[in-house]
């Protein structure tokens, strides 16, 4: 076995400040530390926006103008966007936290709790001209053009108001166009603001709106109450450069899924004129082109090409192609009307499992409200005023080709495959070329096990097939498949897959213009791939990644980009497997000169952008020490920093990470991180937690905020108060999970304790879900740790084997055969590999004290897991604990419950680990009767 060995990292105090003088991170620190939150930069580069966010309390939102350096900060700002033309800021405005609280305690009513604001603020060289605008519940600007705003807001106002600077913002409410209400609910004012002029228009009584891409057009429902006789329920079409609006639909009605074409020029929905009380409701689609004195309905149940007793469906997504040519919409079955006769105290609730169900009865009752929603990809032609129906129930998927100005769209479906997901975890799909004029199908590929990718402009689909670990091509002109893969001197799919199921591919970063190449990823570099399989494929990285150990990978910056052209310059993100720096290179195509580093270093980058019409980056760098703040600027390497988020840390005994190697018990070499704290003696000994999941060296350049977790370690936490931390590495072998957990894990605890700062003879365990399952098994076949603590631990694989993860309805089977479980067999087939990695049947060997997180609404790991490890080890005598968050999930997602269990873990380690008194709930538990009144922290 070899020593450990420490590559370290040299770490500078602030000035003037000792680590000896610093205090150690307490409970207390939570709610103040800071994120930063969304980010984003306007299209000139001129300015950057983003939130910094407390854990709780109120954000505030920066914006920097980066000519001049100056900030100018907004409370409570959220969700900042430019607008196209770079002219204006506009932003949520939260109420204060205070308020909302406070409104919660006297639990007010929905239309009673503090509402949303909006800021405008336009902007300018020296400083912004700002405008808080009251209770707005959703702003939108064009996502393709400039000149208007549009917001709604919740107070009616006058009908037009004229020449009010007032701007607003892109979609910032996904769920805004939803069906309008007859009788004037939920709706509000629209306020139509022209930031060229500066006068803004209004409509009252409106529930929704959508605004066209460049801008030119706004499709407004109207619904006025009863009282209000002289208004009327309509669907208004407002013209920008004009200032007016034309009614295009009269009447009361549901309008769901408005769509423009590219230009403006054409609109289409889903509408229905059926009574609210209806108990049918059949929707059609409404069409309107230029010109037209209103929209028609175009498609109707009865409209040539329609299914038998189907319709329009109000929940089916509606877009027109690139060209305005084609127009795709959502149909389905007519829901039959519900059986008024039917007295709901009489009649029996039972659920019906049939073993040929494609789905079992847990996943069909947990999708139950999106199949119900279902719908089913049809194309309608303007022109000809042809309707095509393009999926059904046999091919449920339907994807256009060549953003809808294709000839052929493909079809995917797994029927008559989808029971095999209950062992394998996913299904084999076919796909098919579908004609969008005619609706006839080709057969592509059969039950392919793998992944498709249609090229974009659809001259080929491209697939990876996983047993055969090969790219395929099918061109669509000809019906020819090719392997254009076969030669490739490397793997192309996870060369450190450890399940017991095919590796996965690495995924390809995008085409050349027209379809000509395509770019295929191995484990580090890129290969530029002919896709009719004529020209062998080139290395267009030129060996950088393998040769030094560095996965490069493509970084998308245009949101809009489709394929790459001849000679751009790419973005290739880093990441070095050795020593774990990150950075970016820059690689243009066509050129021999390979890539070329634009930076690396000991950090890790977070989603870079580039601003649209000026070469701006905007990111995060963070690393253990240092928080995810902002950059900006011109040159990655030397962008300037923004934000300065949390400096209140300069007060703690933070922490350092460095990267550890020893020799597993197995022969393997294997890596970890080790934190020790910032004022780390190495005279002293020191109390060791290991935290574990599978493989976690990857974040060594990753900030780990000091925050109530869902149940993982608070690894910073616990090192300012003078813990060492190890986080290993582990690989695993098919059949031993347990054991293989065991050799890393044990085996690196051993290592690190041939350091004589290390108190060997106090180190703890903690780990969650997966790492939960480790903790209780390594309990079990050492008694090295004098303490444990186990988060939704699965503690017998032969009764989880067959149980439910309740979150998605789907059996566990899969788990276990083929992906983290890693049995890699049936429990018939193997039941002595199910027994001998189940800790529930070694318990007698324990002497480890154990806790246990195990809550009831658990949707990964059922609960039970935990009854039987407690109740094993409670009847052995065994010292154990087990905290049920009552409704809480596998994570913890309630913070009140996240706050309860770092106090609980710290308590508990730092009375087994460093001799503090037991708190009552360690030492006597407590009673049900005292729940909610007694917490148990105190002696």
């Amino acid at each position: 076995m070899s020593r450990g060995w420490l590559l370290s990292l040299t770490l500078l105090l602030p000035a003037g400040l000792s680590a000896q003088s610093k205090k150690p991170l307490d409970h207390s620190v939570y709610d103040s530390w800071q994120s930063i939150g969304t980010k984003t930069v306007s299209n000139n580069g001129k300015w950057v926006a983003y939130t910094i966010t407390p854990q709780e309390g109120d954000a505030t939102l920066v914006i920097r103008n980066l000519k001049t350096g100056g900030d100018m900060k907004f409370p409570r700002g959220a969700a900042p966007v430019f607008t196209e033309d770079s002219r204006y800021a506009v932003f949520g405005i939260k109420p204060p936290f205070r308020e909302v609280r406070q409104a919660r305690i006297k639990k007010k009513t929905p239309d009673q709790m503090p509402k949303d604001s909006m800021g405008l603020l336009l902007l300018s060289d020296d400083k912004g001209v700002y405008l808080p605008i009251a209770n707005v519940r959703s702003f939108k600007t064009p996502e393709k053009g400039s000149g208007v705003i549009a917001y709604l807001q919740d107070a009616p106002k006058t009908d037009t108001a004229k020449n009010a600077k007032k701007p607003a913002a892109r979609d910032t409410d996904a769920d805004e166009d939803t069906p309008g209400k007859p009788g004037g609910a939920e709706a509000g004012t629209l306020m139509i603001v022209y930031t060229n002029n500066g006068g803004t228009d209004s409509v009252k009584y409106v529930t929704s709106y959508t605004i066209s891409k460049p801008g030119n057009k706004i499709a407004i429902v109207v619904n006025p109450p009863k009282k209000d006789s002289l208004a009327k329920p309509c669907v208004l079409l407002w013209d920008v450069a004009a200032r007016k609006a034309d009614t295009i639909s009269r009447g009361h009605g549901s309008f769901a899924q408005f769509a423009f074409d590219e230009k403006g020029t054409q609109l289409a929905y889903a509408g229905s004129r059926d009574s609210a009380k209806a108990a049918q409701k059949f929707y059609s689609l409404y069409y309107y082109q230029k010109g037209a004195d209103s929209a028609e309905l175009r498609v109707k149940p009865s409209t040539a090409g329609m299914p038998a007793k189907w319709a329009v469906s109000e929940n089916g997504a509606i877009s027109f192609s690139k060209s305005g040519h084609a127009l795709f919409f959502g149909t389905a079955p007519v829901a039959p009307p519900k059986d008024t006769t039917i007295v709901d105290f009489e009649v029996a609730k039972v659920d019906i499992w049939h073993y040929k169900d494609d789905y079992l009865q847990t996943m069909q009752l947990k999708n139950l409200d999106r199949d119900l929603k279902k719908s089913y990809a049809a194309a309608y032609f303007p022109k000809e005023q042809q309707l095509v129906q393009l999926a059904d129930q046999e091919i449920e998927t339907f994807v256009p080709l060549n953003e809808g100005d294709h000839t052929y769209g493909i079809g995917y479906t797994d029927i008559n495959n989808r029971v095999e997901m209950q062992w394998k975890g996913n299904t084999v799909k076919s796909a098919y070329l579908i004609n969008i004029r005619t609706g006839q199908r080709k057969l592509i590929k059969e039950n392919l096990a793998g992944y498709y990718f249609p090229s974009p402009k659809g001259k080929f689909l491209l697939w990876f097939d996983l047993p055969q670990g090969q790219w395929f091509t099918y061109e669509t002109a000809t019906g020819t498949t090719r392997n254009i893969s076969a030669g490739f001197p490397v793997k192309l799919a996870d060369e450190e897959m450890d399940m017991p199921d095919y590796p996965r591919p690495y995924m390809p970063s995008g085409w050349l213009e027209d379809d000509k190449y395509v770019y295929i990823n191995d484990r580090y570099d890129i290969w530029q791939t002919d896709p009719l399989g004529k020209t062998a494929p080139v290395m267009i990285t030129q060996g950088l990644g393998r040769k030094t150990r560095t996965e490069l990978r493509y970084e998308r910056l245009d949101k809009e980009e489709r394929f790459f052209t001849p000679k751009q310059t790419l973005l290739l993100r880093a990441f070095n497997d050795s020593t774990r720096y990150a950075g970016y290179y820059s690689l243009q195509l066509g050129s021999k000169n390979g890539p070329k580093e634009i930076v690396t270093g000991p950090y890790s980058y977070l989603g870079i952008e580039k601003a649209k019409n000026a070469p701006i980056y905007v990111f995060q760098r963070q690393n253990y020490i240092a928080s995810p703040d902002v950059y900006a600027g011109a040159d990655i390497a030397t962008a300037a920093r923004l934000s300065a988020i949390n400096p209140q840390q300069a007060q703690y005994n933070w922490g350092t990470a460095e990267l550890f190697s020893w020799t597993t018990y197995n022969g393997k070499t294997t890596e970890g991180i080790v934190y020790k704290p910032e004022d780390f003696d190495p005279n002293k000994k020191y109390p060791v937690l290991i935290y574990f999941y599978e493989k976690l060296t990857d974040g060594l350049y990753t900030y780990q905020a000091p925050a109530p977790t869902p149940s993982r370690l608070n690894i910073s936490f616990f090192v300012s108060r003078g813990y060492v931390v190890l986080a290993p590495d582990i690989r695993y072998e098919t059949g031993k999970p347990g054991k293989s957990a065991y050799d890393y894990i044990v085996s690196g605890a051993e290592a690190l304790a041939r350091n004589p700062w290390i108190d060997k003879a106090n180190m703890g365990i903690q780990g969650q879900s997966w790492g939960g399952y480790q903790v209780c098994y390594l309990i079990t076949a050492t008694p090295m740790f004098k303490a444990a603590w186990a988060g939704a631990p699965v503690s017998n694989m032969t009764s989880a084997y067959g149980g439910i993860r309740w979150e998605s309805g789907m059996n566990r089977q899969f788990q276990y055969e083929h992906t983290q479980s890693r049995i890699g067999a049936t429990l018939w087939d193997k039941p002595e590999l199910y027994i001998e990695n189940s800790p529930l049947f070694h318990l007698p060997k324990v002497t480890t004290p154990l806790a246990i997180m195990a809550n009831d609404a658990d949707g990964a790991v059922p609960w039970y897991q935990g009854i039987e490890m407690f109740t094993g080890l409670r009847r052995l005598g065994k010292p154990v604990w087990m905290l049920n968050y009552n409704n809480e999930a596998h994570n913890l997602v309630q913070r009140q419950n996240r706050k309860d269990i770092q106090i609980r873990e710290q308590q508990f380690f730092d009375h087994f680990l460093k001799g503090a008194p037991a708190p009552q709930w360690i030492k006597t538990g407590v009673p049900a009767v005292e729940k909610g009144r007694n917490w148990g922290f105190g002696e």
